[in-house]
């Protein structure tokens, strides 16, 4: 299967090339599509794996509705197999992904041969013992076949991973290794590399680098070395004591080393399991939860079913088990916790269904391409505190599986909820899946979910955002997504907007719009929309669930009224930016050029233009404008204008021209002018050389118009400038002779404290003003300052449209300048990824931080305490999952007795008619009595 990069663009940058082909090569076998295997189903189907059979024997059931999104109504009524129900809408998630259907009893005397034609097994809704035997089957191949097994019993769930004795791993964690610059490199043994950098090398002892341009100890360019940790921003390499003496320069990077990770079977692994702590307040929990799954099993094959929901009887037996477990394991279990789970085991919470299938999805793509470090062996999670018993009997309805974990009165208070999501993308989507499953903002009880997104579908969307088909690209993503949760609960009731929620919208999202919400959801992908929609929610005290993911990683944060700090209550550092002398003049890393690149992008085809259209639009003519400057009258921006003017190509020969002389620019003048100012052997006061790491002298480059890389940037730039310049561009290129031109050196800036200069407030010399003044008189008097040449077309930079020339500028400008400056030049990937601002994205994390913000959603309706409520990072690359307790809202001290948060209000309701007097009397009757005042003192 060839990759289709505008469909895996965002996933691609997660796995990269490599892992994405070894899927496109895999098959697995999914046992179980319930409300765990759907999930699972949708991930690696999503994720591009060649081949996926879905098993299952069940048929549909009416509670299929409340946990399996790809289950209807009508397939309940026609008593369809859930496999056949679903198989065609997973299918249709990929077109390039195979899905079969397999209803063949799976047993313990099944022949499991046919097994081997998978590189991955996932088990779910499978008894113990079968999945012992399987895992057994699986661990004994050669190659072993990967096996994942995994259950969700009402609050509590299970992941266990066995992928074989000895499994390599090429990259444990799949962060990009970082290049840093060498201060010293001590002769003697062993040797010390001191960093440059003000950042911390990030090594560990044992880990390996490689060393680059060294000055003076060049034996060890090239070279790879074991380190021993010295402090953090030094480390020893061993002798180095006969090598030649360090003078300067050079960069160190880690070297990835294959890991090699050992499995055991799950039988080995019952009785002493390496298990994985989500949360470190309570360290004996994941032993606990352990216990009380093995006694689930053993019920479940001693009474072919599970215990009953409120069934006293059966939670003693379930009692006595795991008691008995809890013996053989030397572990202590909450009697409590086991009845809790024995009424609730035969339902299903969806939100973890989701969190779970998040987690084993990403299992099976590490089994399929060794990339990432495999879970070891288990993880348990359970989200959900007891509940005190009521009516958890199920009714017959799509809600008997969440009834059953929750209760009827919490299931009520979630279809009356009013909820306010903004942005309906990869988590938005899965949001309102979860909210459609446990049945949110029901018409019937007068709920709703409000819903706005002002972005339109694209095909980059489809591998993430399942909500999305290729017949909805261009259309609107929240009345699609609307329209699809719709399908899966036709009880919702959804108003789906097309506005962003900022300052300019406060008239429709006003005070009095968000009186009526019971929680706000954001599901956005960047800081100052949430902050804003943050400070909405606090004045307005509303609850505030938000979540966000990068590739494998992802958060959650919970925000609750009165009881916790809201998002604006911390900052995130800000981000590192380049120094303008660095970007214009020293790049010393790939990154300093992409970006100098897409700065060019910006400048030559989008912000000139844009003041262009600007000045001839504030000013009627250009003969007006002579005027103004013969009278010597200052006008802002004319004499870019001008010079934009004079130099406008009217053919595509002249726009390639133009392209020809911005390369001889770009790659050869400027190094030129470099090296006049500061020669290779020029030295700062100190004596030492200018020109060391981490600045690095330039080379002209000669324009070839062979040479591809060449070629590409003078043909990218010229579409450009025929695009801005409205004038039919053709894919015809001459070898145009540009005549040399006299060169001015000029002033370099060095000062890395230095702002970028505002373009509109450059100084102008005399001389430039009479040319400017000759250029205009000579324009106007050839008579070419017509109305079409008073207007351009700017062009703002779209990286996702390989046929618009966009990226081939920015790429072949970027390899360019790198190859001047002697730096390593990144792939097409890497260049769009950094020029494009690109997060990186993949399906299962996104649906793993959807279930969990879901999970508190239930919290917040269950007006839950402060200690019940959990924040979350995790990185499933690792992987690591941490819970922890929110942040307590900060309270200022007025006096002993007296003190406030960011949630507190004095809350006075006037009416048409109401004066100051009216208001300091409410003040006096409302506020003085509640803080013990005597007075109100109004100035």
């Amino acid at each position: 299967m060839d990759i289709d990069d505008s469909l895996y663009s965002r996933q691609r940058y997660v796995l990269g090339d490599s892992a994405m082909q070894k899927m496109a090569r895999s098959a697995v076998f999914l046992s179980g599509i319930g409300a765990l295997g759907v999930e699972i189903a949708k991930n690696i189907v999503l994720a591009g794996v060649k081949a996926v059979t879905l098993h299952d024997c069940k048929q549909c059931e009416v509670w299929d509705l409340g946990t399996n999104f790809f289950i209807r109504e009508e397939d309940v009524h026609s008593q369809k197999k859930r496999v056949e129900a679903v198989h065609s809408r997973v299918a249709e998630l990929n077109p390039y992904v195979q899905v079969s259907v397999s209803t063949d009893v799976l047993d313990e005397n099944t022949d499991l041969s046919f097994l081997k034609r998978y590189q991955c097994v996932v088990l779910t809704e499978t008894k113990l013992s079968l999945q012992k035997r399987i895992d057994h089957f699986c661990h004994s191949q050669q190659p072993p076949i990967k096996f994942i097994g995994c259950d969700v019993f009402g609050i509590c769930s299970r992941v266990f991973c066995d992928f074989g004795e000895a499994f390599e791993v090429s990259d444990p964690t799949g962060e990009e290794p970082k290049e840093l610059f060498i201060q010293n490199i001590s002769q003697e043994n062993p040797g010390v590399v001191t960093c440059m950098d003000s950042r911390t090398h990030g090594l560990q002892t044992g880990q390996s680098v490689c060393f680059k341009e060294i000055n003076g100890m060049s034996e060890l360019n090239g070279t790879t070395h074991q380190v021993t940790v010295l402090s953090p921003y030094s480390f020893a390499i061993g002798d180095t004591s006969s090598f030649q003496p360090y003078a300067h320069a050079g960069i160190f990077r880690l070297v990835k080393m294959p890991k090699t990770f050992t499995f055991e079977t799950m039988e080995q692994q019952l009785s002493d399991p390496r298990l994985l702590t989500p949360d470190f307040s309570k360290p004996e929990a994941p032993l606990q939860l352990h216990t009380i799954m093995l006694a689930l099993d053993a019920f479940l094959e001693q009474h072919a079913r599970l215990p009953n929901i409120g069934c006293l009887q059966d939670a003693e037996l379930l009692l006595k088990c795991t008691e008995e477990i809890s013996r053989t394991l030397k572990n202590k279990v909450s009697f409590e916790l086991v009845r809790s789970v024995s009424r609730c085991a035969r339902g299903c919470l969806s939100p973890l269904a989701a969190v779970v299938g998040g987690i084993a999805s990403q299992e099976v793509l590490k089994a399929l391409t060794g990339k990432f470090s495999p879970l070891q062996q288990w993880v348990m999670i359970q989200p959900l505190q007891s509940l005190p018993a009521e009516e958890f009997a199920p009714r017959g309805d799509r809600y008997d599986a969440l009834r059953a974990c929750i209760g009827e009165s919490l299931c009520l208070k979630l279809h009356t909820f009013q909820v306010f999501m903004v942005g309906c993308g990869a988590i938005g989507c899965e949001m309102l899946k979860n909210m459609a499953l446990m049945g949110v903002g029901l018409s019937r009880c007068s709920g709703e979910i409000c819903i706005t997104d002002p972005d339109l579908i694209e095909k980059s969307n489809l591998n993430r955002q399942f909500l999305f088909r290729p017949q909805h690209i261009r259309k609107p993503k929240s009345t699609t997504a609307a329209a699809a949760s719709l399908e899966i609960n036709p009880e919702l009731q959804i108003d789906a907007h097309l506005n962003k929620v900022c300052p300019a919208t406060e008239d429709m999202y006003s005070d009095a719009f968000f009186s009526r919400l019971n929680l706000v959801v954001t599901a956005l992908d960047n800081v100052e929309a949430r902050r804003y929609v943050d400070s909405r929610s606090v004045s307005n005290q509303k609850a505030l669930l938000d979540s966000g993911t990068m590739g494998t990683k992802g958060h959650t944060e919970i925000i609750v009224p009165y009881l916790t700090e809201s998002y604006n209550s911390h900052r995130d550092p800000p981000e590192e930016e380049i120094p303008f002398c660095t970007l214009k003049s020293f790049p010393a890393v790939i990154e300093h050029t992409i970006q100098w690149a897409r700065d060019k992008f910006e400048s030559a085809f989008s912000h000139k233009p844009s003041i262009y259209n600007m000045f001839w639009q504030t000013h009627s003519s250009a003969q007006e404008v002579l005027r103004r400057m013969m009278a010597g009258e200052s006008m802002e921006g004319s004499f870019q204008v001008i010079k934009l003017l004079s130099r406008r190509p009217t053919q595509w020969e002249h726009c390639l021209a133009l392209a020809r002389l911005k390369f001889d620019k770009y790659f050869k003048r400027k190094a030129l002018q470099l090296l006049h100012s500061f020669p290779l052997d020029t030295r700062l006061k100190d004596g030492s050389l200018f020109w060391q790491s981490p600045k690095r002298p330039p080379s002209p480059i000669e324009f070839e118009l062979s040479d591809p890389l060449h070629f590409s940037f003078v043909v990218s730039s010229a579409r450009l400038f025929a695009g801005i310049y409205n004038i039919p561009h053709s894919e015809e290129v001459r070898g145009t002779k540009i005549t040399k031109c006299e060169y001015l050196y000029q002033h370099i800036e060095t000062d890395e404290t230095v702002k970028k200069p505002d373009q509109l407030q450059m100084t102008v010399s005399s001389e430039e003003e009479r040319q400017a003044i000759s250029q205009l008189q000579k324009a106007i008097s050839s008579s070419s300052v017509t109305p079409g040449r008073l207007r351009m077309t700017p062009t703002f930079f779209e990286k996702d449209d390989d046929s618009n020339g966009h990226m081939d500028f920015v790429a072949s400008a970027s390899a360019l300048r790198a190859h001047m400056y002697a730096i390593e030049a990144a792939d097409r990937l890497q260049t769009k990824r950094i020029a494009g601002k690109i997060i990186p994205a993949i399906a299962t994390s996104t649906a793993a931080v959807a279930g969990l913000v879901s999970l508190e959603l239930i919290k917040v309706a269950g007006g839950y305490g402060f200690e019940l409520f959990k924040n979350c990072f995790f990185n499933l690359a690792i992987p690591v999952m941490v819970l922890t307790e929110t942040a307590q809202v900060k309270r200022t001290q007025i006096r002993d007795d007296i003190s406030f948060s960011i949630w507190d209000r004095w809350t006075i309701f006037g009416h048409e008619d109401f004066t100051l007097s009216d208001f300091m009397n409410a003040v006096k009757v409302l506020i003085i009595p509640k803080y013990g005042l005597k007075q109100l003192f109004v100035l």
